[in-house]
């Protein structure tokens, strides 16, 4: 087999603009309520002219899975071994609030694709997701034999953050309409979850 080409300047556009569209498009309407025709159309290109770059509407999904994945670690990856411990999980707690302000539909495709049964992404759910936050549920614990912090499960911890960051993206509808206008849902959380989680790890 012959390497593949370099792709064009325009390809690359291109390639991107698909896949910027596609974001927007799945973001909304899931994996199954997507089609082709609607990418395209976000994209301002035909569909064959889609096709020349995928091959399917999985391989689109597929395509913005894969470069999530670094993008939804690297607030855990951060955490440092040598930090304190306090701060380490309150600056985790502030990063993945910044995560569903910068990328929420990037935090909704993912959780389109959880809730679907991660049939696009489970193996990568199970090899570098879970070696991640086994690592670092294996430094909490670290933590809390040192008497740093409180003593709580590594791994419900974890899961507490995401649940309650990730909530103010995958489901940002509907803490606008109970809030109402002219507050800011985020900045907001900040504060609060600042505190529970300072209070929940007090040693």
């Amino acid at each position: 087999m012959g390497m593949e080409k370099p792709r064009t300047r325009i390809q690359k556009k291109n390639r991107e603009t698909i896949l910027e569209a596609a974001l927007e498009v799945f973001s909304q309407h899931g994996f199954r309520g997507a089609t082709l025709d609607m990418i395209a159309g976000a994209a301002g290109l035909s569909k064959p002219n889609l096709l020349y770059y995928f091959p399917s509407k999985e391989a689109i999904h597929v395509t913005l899975l894969s470069g999530l994945m670094d993008t939804w670690l690297a607030p855990l990856r951060e955490m440092d071994t040598g930090g304190d411990p306090m701060e380490e999980l309150r600056g985790y707690v502030r990063r993945k609030l910044q995560m569903s302000r910068d990328f929420p539909r990037e935090s909704r495709l993912f959780a389109n694709e959880i809730v679907q049964g991660a049939p696009r992404m489970q193996e990568g759910l199970e090899t570098e997701l879970k070696a991640l936050v086994d690592e670092k549920a294996e430094l909490i614990r670290g933590w809390i034999a040192q008497g740093r912090i409180a003593d709580v499960d590594p791994h419900h911890l974890i899961f507490s953050i995401w649940a309650l960051t990730q909530h103010y993206a995958d489901f940002d509808a509907q803490v606008r309409a109970v809030l109402g206008e002219g507050r800011d849902p985020l900045t907001e959380a900040e504060g609060f979850l600042d505190t529970l989680f300072t209070r929940l790890l007090a040693p």
